[in-house]
């Protein structure tokens, strides 16, 4: 699997781009993660090339958070990652959380759906 970070560097196709980022949370800290990425998801607002973000949380008892954001580009996406106001803001999450980010193209599919 390539790394975001990889993603980040290599030249992409124009349109915009997907980041769908899955978060585990350790037990006991879903209030804190979920306030903890409203602050990074406030910095990257800010960024010129956001698009949209959505938070999902999984239901019942799950330590899961999904964030599917829309950047212009790859680049934009990259430039926001690399604020140092961002960058410090993961530095606060709880110690054990997992982030398992992902840059996607949406995918054209005859008579399913459009890209």
């Amino acid at each position: 699997m390539t790394s975001q970070a990889t993603q980040l560097q290599e030249k992409n196709e124009s349109g915009p781009i997907t980041l769908v980022n899955t978060f585990v949370v350790p037990n006991g800290e879903m209030l804190n993660a979920i306030e903890l990425w409203r602050k990074e998801a406030s910095i990257m607002k800010a960024t010129p090339g956001f698009i949209s973000t959505q938070l999902h949380r999984g239901t019942g008892s799950s330590n899961v958070l999904v964030n599917v954001a829309i950047w212009e580009s790859a680049e934009a996406l990259r430039e926001g990652f690399e604020n140092q106001d961002f960058q410090a803001a993961l530095l606060q999450y709880p110690p054990g959380t997992v982030a398992y980010p992902h840059v996607l193209q949406r995918v054209a599919v005859d008579n399913i759906c459009t890209a």
